[in-house]
Formats: structure tokens, C-alpha cells, sequence
């Protein structure tokens, strides 16, 4: 099982500028007709995920943009190449409720299962 754990807002400098963001509610912003939130989390390399931030797992990753209606705005590459443990990336949508949504995650852990159904294997998104 890969998995995203001590997942947690995270108040990126660039949200300050308010000629360009709009801050919609807590950890949530708009700006041109888009809404954006900052999230941080650890990965478990041990499980087969990416060994540090630099090299963030594409599951459950994939799931959760998938699940919660959201991709990848930025990846904070300065962040993450100096950063040992926490991973950080922007999440957006166009749509407010989906970003929202996805901060549901906060203080949860989201991981793949593996699930048999008919014979067959498949990745299920489990969120705790």
C-alpha cells in the first residue's frame, strides 16, 4: 500500500499577494476564475514510494486528483528538493466545492488497496 499520511494545509507565501488571490476561506483562494489550495504530506518510501519530496509517488496521487475533482497546479520544486520528509503541492479546480472537498484530507491518511472483484485486481482509494 503507497500512502499520503500527516497530510496538512500549507500557507504558501504566494497567497499573500492580494491583487492576485483572493482568499475564498481557510486555506482555499481564487484568483481568474480558479480555486487553489496548498497541501503538505509525507510519503512512505518504504512501501515503494518516491524515496524523497523530489520524487512524489504518481499513486495514490492519480486517485485523489481523480476522486476530489482537482490537478496539480504547482509542485513547489524549491520546497520539495529541500525538504527531507514533506512533500507540497497546489491543488485547483474551477470548481470551488472540489477543492473544498480535497481538504478533507487534512489530519487523514489516503492510500491504494489492492481489492479483487469477478477475479480481477484493482487499486481502491482508501481514505482514513
Amino acid at each position: 500500500r503507497r500512502k499520503m499520511k500527516n497530510i496538512q494545509n500549507y500557507a504558501a507565501p504566494k497567497y499573500n499577494n492580494a491583487t492576485k488571490y483572493t482568499s475564498i476561506a481557510d486555506g482555499v483562494y481564487e484568483c481568474n476564475g480558479k480555486f487553489f489550495t496548498s497541501l503538505s504530506f509525507e510519503q512512505e518510501p518504504e512501501l515503494g514510494e518516491g524515496a524523497s519530496p523530489a520524487d512524489i509517488s504518481q499513486y495514490p496521487l492519480e486517485d485523489v486528483l481523480e476522486h476530489f475533482l482537482v490537478f496539480i497546479s504547482d509542485f513547489y520544486e524549491d520546497k520539495n528538493e529541500a525538504s527531507e520528509e514533506r512533500c507540497f503541492l497546489e491543488f485547483a479546480s474551477r470548481r470551488l466545492i472540489d477543492v473544498r472537498n480535497l481538504r478533507t484530507l487534512i489530519d487523514r491518511r489516503a492510500y491504494n488497496q489492492r481489492v479483487t472483484n469477478d477475479g480481477k485486481f484493482y487499486n481502491e482509494l482508501i481514505i482514513e
